[in-house]
């Protein structure tokens, strides 16, 4: 099943490493079958409050994810990025083909009456 890295990071200022670490990141994905599907695009925010920047990099699934996350070439470039933003990452399974979120409720439904 599709997964993807999410992460909402805080604006900041242009720092040099930053820019050293986006030239490096995308290195990092390709043993992991790895893409950018949103990096840093036109925000409209209609609930709520979102200070800042949305990415997400879809992969073939979560321990794709997760070894790309844990692997040496990107925890080398990561404290690029993390002594300058702040902010949250997440990785998150997508949902199958036909996902029907009814039948996700009648389950919930059904588990919650028991």
């Amino acid at each position: 099943m599709t997964a993807y890295a999410l992460a909402h990071l805080r604006k900041a200022p242009v720092h040099a490493e930053v820019l050293t670490y986006l030239e490096r990141i995308d290195a990092t994905l390709a043993p992991f079958a790895g893409r950018f599907i949103v990096h840093g695009g036109a925000i409209d925010v209609l609930e709520g409050d979102w200070p800042g920047d949305v990415i997400v990099i879809e992969f073939p699934d979560l321990q794709q994810a997760r070894s790309w996350y844990q692997s040496s070439d990107y925890q080398e470039i990561k404290p690029l990025r993390t002594r300058h933003l702040t902010g949250e990452v997440i990785l998150v399974d997508g949902v199958e083909s036909g996902h029907d979120s009814s039948q996700m409720a009648a389950a919930i439904r059904r588990a919650t009456d028991r």
